[in-house]
């Protein structure tokens, strides 16, 4: 891939060495037009840390916000109904932020990946 200076990931909100490293990992087989293909399914895809904090914040007002944007419909719809599991899941997700983006960014690049080694 490209030089560190260069690197188009390192302009992304809130990545962590953890999700840079697997990023590089997932496109290093990929030529220079899959690697454009995947950057721009990625990013669309993506969530930063600090968007995943807002939408826990705002889920104590709006129960399993957070869960239905990560795309968790059923927990989602759970935490809607028991008020986040009276506010101790709401809780728990707020102080587990960073994991649910980092869970859900490796869910999308796997997805992206898998997109861009299907295009020339």
């Amino acid at each position: 891939m490209e030089p560190f200076q260069n690197n188009p990931y390192m302009g992304l909100p809130g990545i962590t060495p953890e999700e840079l490293n697997f990023i590089q990992q997932a496109t290093a087989e990929l030529t220079e037009n899959q690697q454009k293909y995947f950057y721009m399914n990625y990013i669309n895809q993506r969530k930063s840390p600090q968007d995943m904090l807002i939408f826990c914040i705002v889920g104590f007002f709006v129960p399993g916000l957070q869960r239905f944007i990560i795309g968790q419909i059923g927990m989602g719809i759970l935490y809607f109904f028991t008020a986040g599991l009276c506010f101790i899941g709401t809780i728990v997700d707020l102080v587990n932020h960073r994991d649910l983006a980092m869970d859900f960014n490796r869910k999308a690049a796997f997805d992206s990946h898998q997109l861009a080694k299907m295009t020339n």
